[in-house]
């Protein structure tokens, strides 16, 4: 019989399982990565996968969910800090935007990652981007600049730019908008 782990074990091992699969995604694809790859490099058994998660689209959902919906709680607290409205805005769109970035930049599978998980998941798609609203909003103090602010977000990685382009271009974007 195995040994029972911690609930903290047991987080810290759904965190490198979800790490794991969101790294094969990236790389593969969805359709070439399967349930081995994701085990092996996470370094448990498939039947454990198993336990964790129903089926790919499962653990792919759950991927989307674990990297992005996390970022949320950050962001409010972003907004909620002393400092200039320019820094707090700042510091919403590299929770919100910059670091997704990052973290997916350069993968050979990157520009399918977003199209599959509005595919499969489009529920965490519309809350990321109603938080980012919401966020951007309470510090411009203004829905409709908001809404027009998200949407050049959008614009700013339309190219696939460096990190460190993206990061240049919020900046500006900001400058024009606070």
């Amino acid at each position: 019989m195995a040994p029972k782990i911690t609930p903290e074990e047991a987080a810290l091992r759904r965190d490198s399982v979800l790490q794991a699969a969101r790294w094969c995604f990236l790389n593969f694809g969805y359709s070439k990565t399967s349930l081995d790859d994701i085990a092996k490099r996470a370094n448990i058994a498939r039947t454990l996968l198993y336990k964790m998660f129903s089926d790919k689209e499962d653990i792919y959902g759950a991927v989307f969910r674990h990297w992005l919906v996390s970022r949320h709680p950050q962001a409010r607290e972003a907004v909620q800090a002393a400092g200039a409205p320019w820094n707090r805005l700042f510091e919403v769109c590299r929770v919100m935007v910059i670091e997704p970035w990052a973290d997916m930049v350069g993968a050979p599978m990157a520009g399918e990652f977003f199209d599959v998980c509005e595919r499969l998941d489009p529920e965490i798609d519309a809350l990321h981007r109603q938080v980012a609203l919401e966020c951007i909003a309470a510090v411009l103090a203004d829905d409709a600049a908001a809404e027009v602010f998200l949407l050049s977000l959008d614009g700013l990685i339309g190219d696939e730019p460096t990190v460190s382009a993206l990061e240049n271009r919020v900046r500006l974007l900001i400058e024009r908008f606070v």
